[in-house]
């Protein structure tokens, strides 16, 4: 996809940020990865657009639970912008450090995000499925 954009519109890719989105994205993921075909069981797992959100929701839902432990499903939604991920990157790493510190999360969850929520004026989606 980097090649693709760097050979049809540099300087435009480049201008709007898309290129070094890619390439920064080149460097932390190995290659393109597919929720759908990860097998690991998580506590948390967290979505930047709500039809991802959907998608995750909707996956889990369909496997067969076999542990029944729960996973919270969040989504704060992140306008496909370098600022708003850059936004959204210090919000969510905030989320996570509050949750990291909670004594009991399932408990606590709910009234975290909603102080999350009007801190920074952005609506959450949440789920608990099962595996």
């Amino acid at each position: 996809m980097y090649n693709d954009l760097l050979r049809k519109d540099k300087e435009l890719y480049t201008q709007n940020g898309i290129l070094h989105m890619l390439d920064r994205n080149k460097r932390i993921k190995p290659r393109p990865e597919r929720f759908q075909n990860c097998r690991d069981l998580f506590d948390l797992i967290l979505t930047c657009e709500e039809r991802v959100y959907d998608q995750v929701v909707e996956d889990l839902n369909s496997r067969e639970q076999e542990t029944c432990q729960p996973v919270h499903v969040i989504n704060v939604d992140i306008q496909d912008n370098h600022e708003e991920a850059t936004l959204g990157a210090f919000l969510i790493c905030e989320l996570c450090q509050c949750i990291q510190h909670t004594e009991d999360m399932e408990n606590e969850i709910d009234e975290l995000l909603q102080e999350f929520e009007e801190k920074s004026g952005r609506a959450f989606l949440h789920t608990v499925c099962f595996y």
